[in-house]
């Protein structure tokens, strides 16, 4: 009985606790415009990436957190955000008081506490990725793993935060540009500047434990079946996007708008973790990741393409002029339909078999229906195709004849 009302209180108090949860997330986003502007760190791509980080990670935590409160990963996902808008507003109040002179802001102090907690903020990232989808684990050692890593984390964390504790308690707060402090006079030679090698071996073995949690979810994905295999799908696409669009960000050092665009991938992440968890359009993840796989190939191909031709007609031909670049954007162009006729097939022979093959036999049965005549032969006809394309337990065909 006991374990009843503790159970009822639970599923009773948990949309409250994440509606707090949410208006506190709201009011960090809020508070985060005025800030910059005073401080004069106010930039397009940091806003846009705030709004954006916001209301995807604490959106999808949101939405996890009501409708499966038990489930720890919305509650991860709810904090990773909460911890990432005060950090950045902690860093802008404390520039504020303790760089620009705005004497008179209270509780200043506190905010030069809270600047650090960027170092527990994408500590939570890896436990998510472990809980995924439902929140469980799989057996008593990853509990000891998921142990060991927080208190890895929390060693970490004691080094960031003591110059602050410290320059707090010794009332020389002195701050850069990002709201960070700058003195460790009142601290042991040790905190002040941490010995290399152990320093090393915590973030190696931090690095390690959370390459294991992706891991394990990779293994299982060979086991599982269904549903579970389709939630695990999903996580894998959200994180090759991110991964994989973030990369060429990097390695190409691409600016401008394309660099916003191609940042914004990091948003596949919490948007593929919501509709595993959810449960939302499971089924269309082989859909998606044909048709990703396919326009990327062909973006590559035309690309390709176009500057073959483009060097072609200006290298070696010598032809100078907008004409031959117009004439290598128009075949490009041409190119385009027949070339994506040719890789989507290509892809989902490989990747999308099952639809493929469907696809491949309602499309033969049509063939056939053109010319067949007599009904008795329809009716096998077609409870053989959704047989072979659907495999049902039980198929019934119901003809209405009119006279």
């Amino acid at each position: 009985m006991a374990t009843k009302v503790t159970r009822r209180r639970f599923a009773l108090a948990a949309p409250t606790a994440a509606a707090i949860l949410g208006a506190l997330v709201l009011a960090d986003v809020a508070a985060s415009v005025p800030l910059s502007i005073l401080s004069h760190q106010l930039t397009f791509s940091n806003t846009f990436a705030g709004v954006a980080l916001t209301a995807c990670f604490g959106g999808v935590g949101f939405l996890v957190a009501r409708r499966q409160p038990r489930n720890p990963v919305g509650w991860l996902l709810m904090a990773f955000v909460l911890l990432a808008g005060l950090s950045v507003d902690a860093g802008f109040y404390t520039v504020l008081r303790y760089r620009l002179g705005y004497s008179g802001l209270p509780l200043a102090p506190v905010a030069v506490l809270l600047t650090p907690l960027w170092a527990a903020e994408f500590a939570l990232l890896p436990p998510v990725i472990l809980l995924f989808p439902d929140g469980r684990l799989a057996s008593r050692r990853w509990r000891w793993a998921l142990g060991i890593y927080a208190g890895l984390v929390a060693c970490v964390l004691v080094v960031v935060c003591a110059p602050t504790v410290a320059a707090v308690a010794g009332h020389d707060i002195r701050v850069d540009s990002s709201g960070d402090v700058t003195s460790a006079r009142n601290l042991p030679g040790w905190l002040a500047h941490p010995p290399r090698w152990p320093a090393a071996v915590v973030l190696v073995l931090i690095a390690a434990i959370a390459l294991s949690f992706v891991a394990r979810q990779a293994f299982s994905w060979r086991r599982a079946t269904g549903e579970r295999r389709q939630q695990l799908k999903w996580l894998a696409f959200g994180a090759a996007i991110t991964i994989g669009l973030g990369l060429v960000t990097a390695f190409f050092n691409i600016s401008g708008v394309v660099s916003y665009i191609l940042s914004g991938s990091i948003l596949a992440l919490p948007v593929s973790l919501g509709i595993g968890i959810l449960k939302y359009r499971l089924y269309d993840i082989d859909r998606i990741i044909s048709r990703t796989l396919a326009y990327a190939i062909i973006t590559g191909l035309l690309v390709g393409v176009y500057a073959g031709l483009v060097l072609l007609t200006t290298q070696v031909f010598r032809i100078h002029t907008p004409v031959a670049v117009a004439a290598s954007t128009l075949a490009a162009a041409a190119l385009f339909n027949p070339l994506r006729r040719r890789v989507q097939g290509v892809v989902d022979r490989r990747f999308n078999r099952a639809r493929y093959d469907a696809d491949q036999t309602v499309a033969a049965f049509a063939a056939r229906l053109k010319d067949a005549v007599d009904l008795d032969a329809v009716r096998a006809d077609l409870a053989g195709v959704v047989h072979q394309a659907l495999e049902p337990a039980h198929v019934s065909v119901w003809i209405s004849q009119r006279d």
